[in-house]
């Protein structure tokens, strides 16, 4: 099973929140910290380097993101020779595919669930024309 960290969902959830929301003017860092429980100094970190369209965001890039500005508590080389030679070629191939599978999924894709889903946005959906999200 697939273990993403705590910061790594929390960007997550405050990246598609920020496109959840859009409208013409920014998003409010604040406003999301409300929302999402998200600590706004680890926000504007993700938010920095995803400063582009949604549709040309994908969860893979969150996900790579959040996981460059974690600690690191959980590296570990495999112990024994097995797992060196064995199990930790096999989990590196299935977290790359795993990412392949992410990649492919942009931001606006999870926007159109959640609105299938009849999530409220509290917003007047409009077409997507803002260049980067703001914050």
């Amino acid at each position: 099973m697939l273990r993403l960290s705590r910061k790594t969902l929390l960007a997550l959830e405050a990246v598609i929140d920020i496109a959840y929301n859009a409208r013409p003017e920014p998003v409010q860092a604040k406003e999301i910290t409300s929302r999402q429980g998200v600590p706004q100094r680890y926000l504007e970190q993700v938010m920095q380097q995803l400063v582009r369209e949604r549709r040309r965001i994908s969860v893979g890039d969150v996900v790579r993101i959040a996981m460059s500005l974690d600690t690191g508590e959980d590296n570990f080389d495999g112990g024994s020779e097995l797992g060196r030679l064995v199990v930790m070629p096999l989990i590196a191939s299935l977290q790359e595919e795993v990412m392949k599978k992410l990649d492919e999924i942009s931001i606006e894709d999870i926007c159109r669930r959640a609105r299938a889903t009849g999530l409220d946005c509290g917003q007047v959906e409009r077409p997507d024309t803002a260049a980067d999200f703001t914050i």
